[in-house]
């Protein structure tokens, strides 16, 4: 889990300083370019490559568009670019000044010491405070929806840890439930919910089986293997449930264990012309938090932004 926590974390795309001279480039030959389109060109000044512009924050936004939104917050405070009508700008001589200045743009201990002056004061530090002020280093370097995505990542990291605990140490029927009630929340199933866990002696190996339609007649038949981690499922056992489809006539499935696969296993799977969709635990429990099985919302937070229809 904590090897999935630290990729998700992990983006082409620079920190918000490092986007400051693209987006005052964009607007260097003086033109008034509306936000989206100066998003675009200041991504084109960066160098972005397509996988960076296609990153997405877990609300569903662009994280380059989250960045440059942050970066013309803290421009427009300190006067380097102007908002002459609703969602356009333009440099300022101000910013023009600042660019022939700083060609090679700033690290964020330089913006700090540039823009400090237009966040919210916060209060005096304390002890402790400064005890994890070695941490908030690491996230500060973020814009603050960033930062509160990263707390949640972390959370549901732990989350992850402990509901994987509990999936391993339970029955196996009750994996193979809740493994069934999974699929049944993402959506299969159709508005009935028809599903149900088939595990048992005789089961023809399967454990489950979803029908999405009334008659049953089309039908995804699950396999559920509750593994310890580093027991990971080898090629021979997803052979083993593409023979048990084949017993009863499908051609799809889906394969979840609490452990991995390996990548002749994988491999497999992808070559066969049966589909089968391998799902291992970092996938498992990541769903499950995303679907809320096994889990329930302890708080929520609401994320507010200036309405900038209002002030028209």
């Amino acid at each position: 889990m904590s090897e999935t926590a630290t990729e998700s974390l992990a983006t082409e795309v620079p920190i918000w300083p490092a986007l400051i001279v693209p987006v005052l480039e964009a607007l260097e030959d003086g033109r008034t370019l509306h936000r989206k389109d100066l998003f675009h060109q200041a991504a084109d000044k960066a160098d972005l490559s397509e996988s960076a512009r296609l990153e997405t924050l877990n609300s569903g936004g662009l994280r380059y568009e989250q960045r440059m939104g942050w970066v013309l917050s803290h421009v427009t405070r300190a006067n380097w670019i102007d908002r002459p009508t609703k969602g356009h700008y333009c440099i300022t001589d101000e910013g023009r000044r600042w660019l022939k200045a700083n060609p090679d743009g700033i690290n964020y201990s330089q913006a700090h010491e540039i823009f400090a002056k237009y966040w919210p004061k916060s209060e005096k530090p304390t002890e402790s405070s400064h005890a994890v002020a070695t941490e908030a280093v690491a996230s500060e370097e973020l814009e603050p929806v960033e930062q509160i995505e990263d707390g949640i990542n972390r959370i549901h990291a732990e989350v992850g840890v402990s509901l994987l605990a509990r999936l391993r140490e339970g029955h196996p029927d009750f994996f193979e439930e809740a493994v069934v009630k999974l699929l049944l929340k993402m959506g299969y199933g159709g508005a009935e919910q028809r599903g149900r866990r088939i595990g048992g002696t005789g089961d023809g190996g399967v454990d489950g089986v979803i029908d999405q339609d009334a008659l049953g007649l089309d039908r995804i038949y699950v396999q559920a293997k509750r593994y310890a981690d580093g027991n990971t499922v080898g090629r021979e056992t997803i052979q083993a449930f593409v023979g048990a489809l084949h017993g009863v006539g499908a051609s799809r499935g889906v394969f979840i264990t609490t452990s991995g696969f390996t990548s002749g296993a994988r491999q497999y799977a992808e070559n066969v012309p049966s589909r089968i969709i391998l799902i291992d635990s970092a996938r498992l429990v990541g769903l499950m938090i995303k679907y809320r099985v096994g889990v329930q919302v302890k708080q929520s937070y609401d994320v507010v932004e200036l309405d900038e229809d209002f002030f028209e």
